[in-house]
Order: C-alpha cells, then sequence, then structure tokens
C-alpha cells in the first residue's frame, strides 16, 4: 500500500469563516497596551494575509471564496471587535475587490485580481492637504515618453503602510479624474507615519508622497464616481466604517465585563457583596449590551441591502439604479442611528467603575476616541439634511455623487 502525502484542504468561505474568531484574537492579543505604545501593527496584518480572506468577495471561479457583503461586514466587525485599526485599515482593499466585481474585465481588472488572488493587500490615497475644499486633487500624471512621471503628497493613506499595492486617485493631462495602482515599494514612493489623530492610531493614516515615481500606462485606469458600481461602491466605504465602529461597541461591552469580573467594586452606596452583583453595574452592562445588539442588527441589515444593490449591478438588472439608491439612503440612515448609539457607549462604559476605570493601564478611553474619530470622517449633520431633503422633496444630489454616500 502506497504511503499517503498529507495535503491541506483548499481554503472555502466555511473553512475561512470558521477560523475567523481564532484569527480576531490573534490580531487583538494585546491590542490595548499596544494601542497605547502606538505601536502599529505589520504582524497582525501578516497574519490577515495568511487567512486568505482578502480574497473573500471574489467568486470561487475567479480564485476567491464567494463570499457576500454580510460576509465581508461580518469579517470586519469580528476584527473591529478585536483590533479596530486593522479592519479600519482593510477598507480601501475591499473597496477595491467590490469594484472589481462589479466593473467590466479590463486588462487593467485582471490584473488586479490576479494579485488578489496571489494574496495581495491594497491601500491606498486620494485626500490632499492645503486644497480649497477635502476631495479636490491637483497631483497630476506628466508625460514621460510613453509612459508617466507623478510628484505630489496626499494624506489619509489609511492602511497603505501595511500593503502590496496602492491605489492613488490623481488628475491625468486633461485633468479628468483617474486611479493608478503601483507597488508599495515603487521607488519615489513613500508612507509617512505621521497620523496624529486621536483616535485610530495604528491605522497608518498619515501621508503619502509620490517624488518623481514612475507611472506606466497600463497603471492608469479612469475613475467612475457616478456609475452605478462607483455609487454602490462610496456606500460599502462607509457602511465600513460602521461595521468597524459596529466592533468597536463590542469590544466596549467586553471591557465593561471584564472590568467589572475582575477589578470592580460595588459602588458606595451599593448593598450588594460584590461589582457583578450591584444593581447599577448591572443596569449599565445591559445598557451595553442592548446598544451592540442594536447596532450590529442595523449593520447586519443595511449589509443585506448592499449585497441586493451588488446583484442586480453584475446580472444588469433594470432596477439596479433604484437598488443602489436604496442602499446610499440606508447607510446614511444606519451612520446617523449608530453614531448616536456607539459614541454613547463609548462614554457610558465608564460607569461600570469609579475612578479607577479612567486608568490609563485599562486604555478606556481609546474606544471613545477611535468612534469619534471614526464618526468625524463625513460630516453627518450633511447626511441628515440630505436624508431630510430626499424625504420631503424627492432631491437626489448628493445622493447619487458616489463619494461619500
Amino acid at each position: 500500500m502506497q504511503d499517503s502525502l498529507d495535503t491541506e484542504a483548499p481554503l472555502t468561505l466555511d473553512s475561512a469563516l470558521t477560523a475567523l474568531p481564532a484569527l480576531a484574537r490573534a490580531i487583538g492579543e494585546d491590542a490595548a497596551q499596544r494601542e497605547a505604545r502606538r505601536e502599529l501593527p505589520f504582524d497582525r496584518f501578516a497574519l490577515f494575509r495568511q487567512s486568505g480572506l482578502g480574497r473573500l468577495r471574489f467568486p470561487v471561479e475567479w480564485g476567491g471564496l464567494g463570499g457576500s457583503l454580510e460576509d465581508v461586514i461580518h469579517v470586519i466587525t469580528s476584527l473591529a471587535a478585536e483590533e479596530s485599526n486593522v479592519a479600519h485599515a482593510l477598507r480601501i482593499h475591499y473597496d477595491l475587490t467590490e469594484q472589481l466585481l462589479l466593473s467590466p474585465r479590463t486588462a487593467f481588472n485582471d490584473t488586479q485580481i490576479q494579485r488578489v488572488r496571489e494574496g495581495a493587500i491594497f491601500g491606498g490615497a486620494s485626500t490632499e492637504r492645503g486644497t480649497s475644499r477635502p476631495g479636490e486633487i491637483v497631483t497630476a500624471l506628466v508625460r514621460d515618453g510613453d509612459h508617466f512621471r507623478v510628484t505630489g503628497k496626499k494624506y489619509y493613506s489609511t492602511g497603505t503602510a501595511f500593503s502590496d499595492y496602492a491605489r492613488i486617485n490623481v488628475q491625468d493631462e486633461n485633468d479628468e479624474k483617474v486611479s493608478i495602482v503601483i507597488p508599495v515599494s515603487r521607488e519615489g514612493l513613500s508612507v509617512l507615519d505621521d497620523w496624529d489623530g486621536m483616535g485610530q492610531r495604528m491605522t497608518a493614516s498619515g501621508s503619502l508622497v509620490l517624488d518623481n515615481v514612475q507611472v506606466f500606462a497600463h497603471e492608469v485606469a479612469t475613475r467612475g464616481y457616478t456609475s452605478l458600481a462607483g455609487r454602490h461602491g462610496s456606500a460599502l466605504r462607509q457602511l465600513h466604517l460602521v461595521a468597524v465602529a459596529a466592533g468597536i461597541v463590542r469590544n466596549i461591552l467586553a471591557d465593561a465585563r471584564r472590568y467589572v469580573t475582575e477589578h470592580g467594586r460595588p459602588v458606595l452606596h451599593s448593598p450588594a457583596p460584590s461589582a457583578r452583583e450591584d444593581g447599577f453595574v448591572q443596569q449599565v452592562v445591559g445598557d451595553l449590551a442592548a446598544h451592540s445588539l442594536s447596532i450590529d442588527a442595523l449593520v447586519q441589515q443595511n449589509a443585506r441591502v448592499l449585497d441586493r444593490s451588488a446583484g442586480a449591478i453584475r446580472s444588469g438588472a433594470a432596477d439596479a439604479g433604484e437598488l443602489v439608491l436604496e442602499g446610499a439612503l440606508a447607510t446614511a440612515k444606519t451612520q446617523l442611528v449608530v453614531s448616536k448609539l456607539a459614541l454613547h457607549a463609548g462614554e457610558r462604559l465608564f460607569e461600570v467603575g469609579g475612578a479607577s476605570a479612567t486608568a490609563r493601564a485599562h486604555n478606556f478611553d481609546r474606544h471613545w476616541r477611535n468612534l469619534r474619530t471614526i464618526f468625524s470622517h463625513n460630516p453627518l449633520l450633511h447626511k441628515a439634511r440630505v436624508i431630510g431633503d430626499y424625504e420631503l422633496n424627492g432631491v437626489t444630489t448628493h445622493l447619487t455623487e458616489g463619494r461619500v454616500f
């Protein structure tokens, strides 16, 4: 009888999601202390690469796992419940894989699909400082024979330091918006660790500098913000942030339970013999648990809405436009409600203990700082106004711009 060789079972959607809790725990090990020391999670990204979840959204016939957007959001929330920085830093990667899934097959797109299939992670940057308003881009490609050169400085290059390739939004020779996808190791490209925000401090969200970087012609593609795929992708980018917030609130609840059972004491006027039996403390933890459940339900339902719009775009359904608009509205509404629930939870956590709960050793303030940073990405007052204008007047102007809705 011949000896049989041990072979590793191929990764499937079920096996990848089954392994997710252990992966999230490994990525989140010592997270609170690493946040206090501001240690960038390069080794945690190595664990994510090994998981194969980077190709989660691609169909099996593309070498992917065939996951839904609900699966993607589940992954993001699960990771964020242990380490919100890693979950946040995957935002551009999952945005890019979604665009590849829903866009026509081209030589440019096929190159990126192959890279994802081989395990590459994508980062990138768009925003520039010093312009008259956010979203304006002055960094431009300059013709260099058959190819191009580019010089400029971007900010909010979230996750790029941990990535293999960067998708960077620039202007072409005709002042049209285009994207370039180049290796992060390309000569002249550097990612600076100068992100100084109070929250999400280890997302590597600082500057990306381009110093006379060569860009080959085949590395340039048009960017269709207002196409159905572009608008759908905008909503997904927003839901990604909300999913990170949902994970943070799960972490708040876990920290509350841990603090009460390991460090807590009953409040001064309580007759309870221990913190876990203290009615005041129980009320706070119950409040946090209810908030977390509500947020998870909203995010999950929102993911299902976006799954429908993605399916409609991919199949060329006649109602795809209506479903994409529905997705933009649903995501904006979810952001508004979750921001209130989550920020309340971040503040409410401190009610499980007295002044001792504010000790730097616990680093509980990171949750509120992280949430406040996430919900400062786009003006929520503007989102509320746009929703109201639609409800009252049927106006869709901002809902179809493909940038923050």
